[in-house]
Parts: C-alpha cells; structure tokens; sequence
C-alpha cells in the first residue's frame, strides 16, 4: 500500500478515536438526544444537494437510518452522558463486531467459526474484568454499559444492511442515511429531555459545543467515511478492516491526556482482554493456518 494511502488510514484513526473526545465536548453544551440531531442535521445539509441518493431501496435506506444512524448514536451519546468513559467507550463499542458475527448467522445463515466463538468467550472475561472495577478507576454506571452494548448492536444491525446493499456508495449512504435519523432525535429529546431545554442549550451554545458539532459531522463522519471507503475500493479488506483495532487504542490514550481519564489497573487487563478477543475474531484463521503449518 502506498506511504499516502497508509497516511489517509492514520488520519481516519486518528479522526475516529478522537470522535469520542469531541462527544464529550459536545455533552457539555448540549442534552445526547440534542446533540444527534444537530450532528445529522450538519451531515446532511447541505451535502444531500450534492450528492445522489444511493442505489437501494427506501426500506434498507430506513433501516440503515434508524439502526446506525440513529440507534447507535443515540445510545452511544445517552451512555456517554450517564458517565461513561469516553476511553472504554470507544473500546466497549467494538463489541459490534461479534454481534455482527450473529446477526450473519441468524439472518444470512453465514457460519459461526471456532475462532469466532473463542474471541467472544476471551472478551466476555475482559468484560468481567473491568466490571470487577477496581476504586482507583472511574466509575462505570451500568446504565452506561446496557447504552454502549445497545449502540454496539444497533451498528452491528446497520452492517448487515450495508452487506445485502452491497457495493453501495458509502458517503451517499451516509449523507441520505443521514436524513432519517433527525426527526426521532428532535422528537426524542423533546419527550425526554423537554423543550425548554433545548430551547436553553440552543441559546447558549458555545464555541466549543458548535465545534464540537462540526468535528462529529464534518471529521468523524464525512471525511472518515469518504478515506474509508476510498481505501476499502483500492485494497483488500483483509489489510484495511483490521486497523479498526488502532481506533480504540487512540480513544483510551486521548481521553487519557485529554479528558485526565485514568483507568485502574484491572481496567486496563480488562480493556487489553476484550482487544484480545477482538485481535482472535479478526486474525483467528491467519493464526490458525500458522500453527497447523508448523
């Protein structure tokens, strides 16, 4: 792979483990709900006049909406907004890719290999590990955690429409994807977090909120995707999707320098754990193949 395209993929994990620092950021300003809804509505306006709807049908388009555009994020930001970590947040949320694995199953009949169920099993104990939490850590709300798992599994949920999509366009189908979720953010936080205070973070909306927005649309979701997608067409998947992994590691270090997040030590097993599994779910048949051939 070109030094330039290794640059890109550096730049998108780097832009997306910094995603959850700028979450927080905009936490501050604005109730999760809130704040979904501007982050959609920037992603959409006004590149929808730009950019062709892509090719699939208005029911997967929905459903693509609804689950990784909308239920990831509203999940994703509501646990940030309990007490969340932002670090083990971006770690936790990688849990996708196992409920990925049995959405296939179920729904596309695909076959759950060995490796798969032993990358499960090694994360469920990280996660046993860092809900042993010891005190010098911060406090993980279990509230947080159903809310992360739930984001997790509303993205694995969105997967399986991207596959039966198959060769779509990703930045049309994030920007028109883009539209649905807006109106359940608004009507959401209406209902639960009330009008006057949308109404008063609106009003006093501070520099840092607004950048915050544009970092989640503009960065994170736009450019991300657009380098992403630009790599996943030039090379194999095999050699791009596993430098996901990176993304965590960078979410856990900024929040570390930037937010002053200090983790205990059982967090840290428990976070290097449920990477472990992450590494066998992805790497499983390469290791596999390696110590049969030896």
């Amino acid at each position: 792979m070109p030094l330039t395209d290794w640059l890109f993929a550096l730049l998108v994990i780097v832009v997306w483990g910094i995603n959850f620092i700028a979450i927080k950021f905009g936490l501050v300003d604005f109730p999760p709900l809130l704040l979904g809804a501007l982050r959609f509505m920037a992603v959409v306006f006004p590149a929808i006049f730009f950019i062709k709807r892509p090719n699939i049908s208005f029911k997967l388009l929905l459903v693509y909406g609804l689950t990784i555009s909308f239920g990831q994020f509203a999940f994703l930001f509501t646990s940030l907004a309990v007490g969340m970590p932002a670090g083990l947040a971006s770690l936790l949320l990688q849990v996708q890719a196992f409920f990925t694995v049995l959405l296939a199953a179920l729904v596309q009949h695909e076959k759950i290999r060995p490796h798969n169920l032993l990358a499960i099993a090694i994360s469920l104990l990280g996660l046993f590990i860092i809900n042993t939490n010891a005190s010098a850590g911060p406090p993980i709300p279990l509230l947080g955690l159903v809310f992360i798992f739930l984001a997790a599994f509303s993205w694995s949920t969105g997967n399986i429409v991207i596959k039966q999509a198959k060769n779509v366009n990703m930045l049309s189908l994030v920007v028109w994807g883009g539209t649905i979720p807006i109106i359940p953010f608004l009507l959401c936080s209406w209902i639960f977090e009330g009008g006057d205070l949308m109404v008063a973070s609106l009003q006093s909306a501070t520099f840092t909120g607004i950048a915050a927005i544009m970092y989640l649309a503009y960065g994170a979701t736009l450019v991300g995707y657009v380098l992403w997608g630009r790599l996943l067409s030039k090379h194999p998947v095999g050699l791009i999707a596993p430098l996901t992994l990176l993304v965590p590691v960078i979410g856990l270090l900024s929040a570390t320098w930037i937010l002053n997040e200090q983790l205990s030590v059982l967090q840290w097993l428990g976070g290097a754990v449920v990477m472990l599994g992450l590494i066998v779910n992805i790497f499983g048949p390469r290791l596999r193949k390696l110590i049969t051939s030896h």
